[in-house]
């Protein structure tokens, strides 16, 4: 059906082609923005000494960065769905710069919680234009699209660690200055992408064709989207613990050194990085609900049996875990965008802002439950979460509902 579509309407497969060399570039932006966010939980041992502070102060950290890099993302994706900002993004990237400059003079714990939570908002203005930015590219192929800009995400969370290790380790808390370099070179990649959306991307948007509805009831799709609330939440609590704590596990329970734990963490987020392109385009082709189940609850049995390998074992089942636990997300966005047409900066900002806050909540509450017993204690809690997966039985098949409407 032909309607007057909104500026920032969603295009059909038939409205345009698949623009690769722009989802190549934003999903590379990605990768710098996320690597740099990455620097944050990678220097946890290093101020936690300079600065005597306990897991909770640590968690404290986490929380902070991510509820200002969540709070705000559902108001910019719902104000940009009405009046998209094709330059936001590069004002977002900038933000962050600052956050990192003030991070490496940083000399008090309050100093880093005002240095983390400006690098926490310039993500919040990054992700729902830029995953936007994925959409609108995509050509309709909708999953492959969100694939492509995640993967650029996970890639950048596997290397904030790793080149932390080679470079904040050695060289202490102010080389967190030379991550300013990539900063800069992704405003210049936002810049030339926002002359793109403002220039190509918005004129054809405002022809689009308006997506067709499921048919489902308000009710319905509430309960919908409060099911893949709780998904995300088991994933990004699971990731909390993993993300904060893992190098302190491994540390603890087999004696490893600061640079061994950071790379054991960086193989982890690898997996991840690999394991986010597949559920894309799986779901595009099998279904997106599918992927999701044996995304979310397939990780259970190595979650659960990760509490009690030796270390040769424990690599291995984290490389299984971030394998399947990282595919659901790009399918979850996608399928809520489905769930509600025409929403898609809003559904983005309101994802994304939701698995920082879990992940920022997670990290608190698992860094007071450490402090309180143990880091492997922490462990054999989380190992639970992704049996939440189960939900998932309860979501309709939107495709065939798509279908049938």
């Amino acid at each position: 059906m032909m309607t007057k579509g909104t500026p920032a309407g969603i295009t059909t497969g038939a409205a345009q082609q698949t623009a690769y060399s722009v989802l190549y570039s934003i999903s590379l932006a990605h990768l710098l923005n996320d690597m740099l966010q990455a620097v944050i939980p990678a220097i946890y041992p290093l101020i936690k000494n300079s600065f005597h502070l306990d897991f909770a102060q640590i968690g404290m950290v986490t929380l902070v960065f991510q509820l200002t890099a969540s709070i705000l993302q559902p108001f910019v994706g719902f104000y940009t769905d009405k009046y998209p900002k094709p330059f936001s993004l590069a004002v977002g990237m900038g933000i962050s710069l600052l956050g990192l400059v003030s991070l490496s003079y940083a000399s008090s714990y309050y100093w880093i919680l005002g240095s983390v939570s400006l690098i926490g908002m310039g993500s919040s203005v990054f992700h729902p234009e830029s995953s936007r930015v994925a959409y609108l590219a995509s050509g309709g192929k909708r999953g492959l699209a969100q694939s492509i800009f995640q993967l650029g995400g996970n890639a950048g969370s596997a290397l904030g660690p790793l080149l932390t290790a080679l470079i904040v380790v050695p060289y202490g808390q102010q080389s967190v200055m030379w991550f300013t370099i990539p900063a800069i070179l992704a405003i210049f990649i936002l810049t030339r992408i926002g002359n793109w959306y403002k220039s190509v991307a918005l004129p054809k948007a405002a022809k689009a064709i308006k997506e067709v509805s499921t048919g489902l009831s308000r009710r319905r799709v509430a309960i919908s989207m409060l099911i893949l609330l709780l998904l995300i939440f088991s994933k990004y609590f699971y990731l909390a613990g993993m993300t904060s704590y893992f190098t302190f596990y491994l540390m603890d329970k087999f004696d490893l050194s600061v640079k061994s734990a950071q790379i054991q963490l960086f193989i982890f987020l690898a997996a991840i990085a690999v394991g986010t392109f597949a559920g894309g385009p799986l779901g595009d082709k099998f279904g997106r609900k599918y992927i999701i189940w044996i995304s979310i609850l397939g990780a259970a049995p190595f979650t659960l049996l990760l509490p009690y390998a030796n270390l040769f074992w424990t690599t291995i089942l984290s490389i299984c875990t971030g394998l399947l636990i990282s595919s659901a997300f790009s399918a979850i966005i996608v399928y809520a965008q489905e769930l509600m047409p025409g929403k898609v900066g809003m559904i983005a900002g309101l994802f994304f802002g939701f698995a920082f806050g879990m992940g920022g909540l997670g990290s608190a509450l698992l860094g007071k439950l450490a402090d309180q017993t143990s880091i492997s204690y922490v462990f054999d809690v989380c190992s639970y979460l992704p049996l939440i997966g189960i939900l998932t039985y309860f979501l309709p098949d939107v495709e065939k509902q798509r279908s049938a409407a």
